[in-house]
């Protein structure tokens, strides 16, 4: 529509705001009418008219079975518009056009901003299956010409309501059509359904809806006249009343045709079974959010045991196999943790890894080095965080353990490529030059001693290997090569298939 009214009107962006804020509407009008609406507007010379939008009725079938919007019509083709425009009402004199058999009643709506007329709303009504109309029927044709008559005036839509109409309720869900005092003149019978949903024994018909209303929700005390007012229409609102048994979901529409207020239209619907499963949802996250909490306090407290224990072992192969095994649980507790604190199952692995780096260099035996991290990981997946963790616990425990010696200085950085891979990479299934999508490519460099002659990581017996080897290829179906950097130190890859970060 934006490109439409800017490429071929003379309307500024207030109007084209005006007519954003009424397409967001009249799915409410189209339903009540029974009919489709396309609307024109003219053209910045005046010759011609536009159709810049369009909407099919969801309580009847439609007149148009071809999408209307972009077609151009000269001016003079289509008199009803014409009249519209130019004097400003609404046009219903005519015989039904026929289009393909099928009779069809158009009616055209002028579309009223601040007294200018910007562009004219044609109702196409299909009349094959006219027949006598019900009680619904008519109250929903009565709502509509107010509607239109409040269109034509320039008092429909309300400025500045805020109206998510994906959740608001529609006139299908449950309609109730009140008079100026908010006594109830029909309800639908979606309508009367929720409301004993909601408690009410008796029928509407008759009752004052506000008061009706205030009474079946639970609330003790003073009369709550917030909501005898919403639910009596005096203004345009939207709320919820939940009642011990039942929620309904209300939208009041002041109806003032011709300036002054003749009545109200409510718009409902049930959305008690929806939120008993939010709340079930919500309850299910509480719940997952606690065990992550309680698993993480529990394995703090492993942690702790293992501490104590190694303090009272004399021999410093099995303290040091310890605190092994304290680094070890210590990176499982902070993915539990991080995962404690969120909504799903996933986390934002720079975090967690800024602090498993934090955690080794703390234990580390070796010397003043330095371990810093560029790049990002990005957000990962439970399943592939927590081995995720444990391996980059292990490669840098064997880098600070095995590259430098006590006292030595250097430097450990791990860098992380998403969705990208370094040119040059190496071996572990990382061809050099090659940037895979999908993938999280890590490398752990360090400017250590290196590797010893002949050392080849696929057979070292050494227990961390070992545990990198089964998590990354086994676990996270990644490749995994560690090789002399060519700076001189020892550099490790990890190649890892990981989902879109969202």
């Amino acid at each position: 529509m934006n490109d439409l009214v800017r490429q071929h009107s003379a309307l500024d962006e207030s109007d084209l705001e005006w007519l954003h804020l009424l397409v967001s509407e009249w799915q409410l009008l189209s339903d009540l009418s029974f009919a489709d609406l396309v609307l024109w507007v003219p053209t910045r010379d005046g010759t011609r008219y536009v159709s810049v939008a369009q909407m099919r009725p969801n309580t009847g079938p439609t007149s148009y079975q071809d999408d209307m919007v972009g077609h151009l019509v000269p001016r003079g083709r289509r008199p009803l518009l014409d009249a519209a425009l130019d004097e400003g009402r609404i046009v219903r004199e005519g015989d039904p056009e026929w289009r393909e058999e099928v009779p069809v009643r158009v009616e055209s709506i002028p579309v009223r901003r601040d007294g200018r007329v910007l562009g004219v709303i044609a109702r196409n009504t299909n009349l094959l299956t006219v027949r006598t109309p019900s009680r619904l029927e008519l109250t929903y044709l009565q709502s509509a010409s107010d509607l239109a008559q409040m269109i034509a005036a320039g008092s429909f839509p309300f400025p500045g309501e805020q109206t998510d109409m994906d959740a608001s309720p529609r006139a299908g869900d449950g309609l109730i059509r009140l008079d100026a005092d908010g006594m109830v003149q029909y309800a639908s019978p979606n309508a009367l359904s929720a409301y004993h949903r909601l408690g009410l024994a008796s029928d509407l018909v008759g009752q004052h809806l506000g008061r009706t209303t205030d009474e079946l929700a639970p609330v003790h005390g003073p009369v709550d006249e917030a909501l005898v007012k919403l639910a009596s229409g005096y203004a345009p609102r939207q709320t919820e009343v939940e009642s011990s048994v039942g929620v309904i979901q209300l939208r009041a529409i002041p109806l003032k045709p011709k300036g002054d207020r003749i009545g109200s239209l409510v718009l409902l619907r049930d959305v008690t079974e929806l939120r008993r499963r939010e709340r079930e949802l919500m309850t299910k996250d509480a719940t997952i959010r606690e065990i992550h909490h309680r698993v993480k306090n529990n394995l703090q407290t492993v942690a702790a045991l293992l501490r104590l224990q190694s303090r009272r072992i004399d021999s410093a192969h099995g303290r040091a196999a310890l605190n092994e095994a304290v680094r070890r649980v210590g990176s499982i507790a902070i993915v539990h943790e991080t995962l404690s604190q969120n909504l799903d199952e996933r986390v934002e692995f720079d975090e967690i890894a800024d602090r498993v780096l934090a955690m080794v260099a703390e234990l580390s035996p070796a010397g003043a080095v330095t371990c810093r991290r560029t790049g990002r990981f990005g957000i990962l997946d439970a399943d592939v965080a927590t081995p995720l963790a444990m391996v980059l616990t292990e490669v840098l425990q064997n880098a600070l353990e095995h590259a430098f010696g006590p006292g030595e200085r250097g430097k450990v950085e791990v860098s992380a490529v998403r969705g990208e891979g370094p040119a040059g990479a190496g071996r572990g299934g990382v061809r050099n030059g090659e940037r895979p999508e999908g993938r999280l490519l890590i490398t752990v460099r360090d400017d250590g001693r290196g590797l010893p002659p002949g050392f080849d990581p696929k057979r070292a017996g050494n227990l961390g290997l070992q545990i990198v080897r089964t998590l990354v290829e086994g676990e996270l179906g990644g490749a995994f090569d560690m090789v002399r950097a060519p700076e001189g130190g020892t550099q490790v890859v990890l190649d890892i298939p990981v989902a879109a970060s969202k």
